[in-house]
């Protein structure tokens, strides 16, 4: 998605948050002056308890570890620190440089090695590397998470005024860290709003990640958000981050939050109010910093007054409220959708995009689409798999779509017998994986099948046409 034209320009990225670890305070120093040089936000530490400190209280983006910090190796904090902070890229710094020790602090996780002493040339291209890590990772969690949803681009494009209102609400609140609930029926694009919300956020640079609160145990939820430690239940194996942690910096979408149990509610109540949670089994209190979008089709004023949703979780939630509107309140859009998922399946299909007829028009328009955007996307990637033709027509759709357009040909109608084998031949077409299939389900030979359904084709060209 992108931001309409006229948007502001878009954020500086966010500066790199650089741990320094040395047992010498010159080192300390002297990596502070020059790291804040070059645009870094600095913290220090001198001892390993103070780094795992350090980053418990607030993640970092890149550490430098000395690898003697006075009776401690710096090569055993290295697996520490990632087990605090996934993400971290840690450069070990020494002035005992050997081959044999760089192969190891990379087999314990560090990113690079750096021998005493070095200049700031070499430091500038540390940050930098780690910088450009950074945002490809951010960039690659993005694109996994479309290619996840193999759904056509979406656009902010909109002809419907009530979609424009929603639009601009958004853009206002993308602004702020204020916590955001969408609402709306099934299908409206509640995600693709979130995701529209992100990029155009301070935040675009860093992770958005989704988490679907109704498809998973309640112990599971709780510990795809904010993660476990070995041992913390069955199948525990090794320590994980949640989903908390994977958004750091950036944003957290809770798709149907309203599915959340009563004991998931507070822990979230407490993220959202404090910015700190636990790892499930651990005692050791974390921070993160990360901004919640949640999303609902629920009426959650009705579940707060039946016991069901925390009144203060709703407050929590619903800083800023964003109605999605259903489908079927914003006319002005349904055709210009549809054209672009035709567009988009014949791509996949590697065909010619197919026209939608006349009919095929009046019919989408008539049809009330309770499954909001995602049925139409449905229907008409399933009308493009059954329907051959280079024109879409009302019998490529199920019977429940196609009777909205009030010309389905249905047995025992006030229908010619020629209407009534055409919508048969067509219908058996359409589901037959080949035409001799289809000639031999209709009891007549492929050549005359072929010659019929050119016949078809032919006659919807020329409605098409006029």
């Amino acid at each position: 998605m992108e931001p309409q034209p006229g948007a502001t320009t878009p954020p500086e990225p966010s500066p790199m948050r650089v741990l320094v670890v040395d047992d010498e305070r010159n080192i300390r120093h002297t990596l502070r002056i020059c790291l804040e040089g070059f645009g870094c936000v600095v913290r220090e530490a001198s001892s390993a308890e103070a780094a795992l400190a350090a980053l418990a209280q607030g993640p970092a983006d890149l550490a430098f570890v000395d690898l003697r910090l006075g009776t401690a190796s710096g090569l055993d904090l290295v697996p520490r620190m990632l087990a605090e902070s996934p993400g971290l890229d840690i450069v070990l710094i020494t002035a005992y440089a050997t081959f044999d020790t760089a192969v190891e602090a990379v087999k314990r996780g560090a990113r690079d090695y750096l021998p005493k002493p070095f200049t700031p040339a070499q430091i500038r291209h540390v940050v930098d590397r780690a910088r450009t890590h950074r945002e490809l990772s951010s960039r690659l969690g993005d694109l996994e998470g479309q290619l996840a949803q193999t759904v056509p681009e979406a656009t902010l494009e909109t002809a419907s005024p009530v979609m424009h209102a929603v639009i601009g609400l958004i853009t206002r609140a993308a602004a702020s860290d204020a916590a955001v609930l969408l609402r709306g029926e099934s299908g409206t694009g509640k995600g693709v709003l979130a995701r529209a919300l992100h990029s155009m956020s301070p935040r675009r640079r860093r992770p958005f990640v989704t988490v679907n609160c109704p498809t998973l145990s309640e112990q599971l939820l709780a510990s795809e958000l904010f993660g476990h430690v070995r041992g913390a239940f069955t199948g525990a194996v090794r320590d994980q981050p949640g989903r908390v942690e994977q958004a750091e910096g950036g944003t957290l979408f809770l798709d149907e939050v309203a599915e959340m149990s009563p004991a998931l509610q507070a822990q979230l109540l407490r993220f959202l109010q404090e910015k700190q949670f636990e790892r499930l089994g651990e005692g050791r209190t974390r921070r993160a910093d990360v901004r919640v979008v949640a999303a609902t089709n629920r009426d959650l004023e009705k579940d707060v007054a039946e016991g069901r949703f925390r009144e203060d979780l709703l407050y929590r939630l619903n800083v800023v409220e964003v109605k999605l509107p259903a489908l079927r309140e914003r006319p002005e859009d349904l055709l210009a959708l549809a054209r672009r998922f035709v567009a988009f399946f014949a791509r996949a299909a590697q065909r010619p995009p197919p026209d939608l007829s006349p009919a095929t028009e009046r019919m989408l328009l008539a049809y009330g689409w309770p499954g909001n955007v995602r049925e139409l996307r449905n229907a008409l990637e399933r009308a493009l798999i059954v329907w051959p033709a280079a024109v879409l027509e009302p019998q490529a759709f199920p019977e429940r779509i196609a009777a909205a357009s009030g010309s389905v040909v249905m047995l025992g109608g006030p229908h010619t017998l020629e209407e009534v084998e055409r919508e048969h031949i067509l219908r058996v077409m359409a589901s037959a994986p080949s035409l001799d299939e289809a000639a031999r389900i209709l009891g007549i030979d492929a050549s005359t099948l072929w010659r019929k359904r050119k016949k078809y084709e032919a006659s919807s060209a020329d409605k098409s046409a006029e």
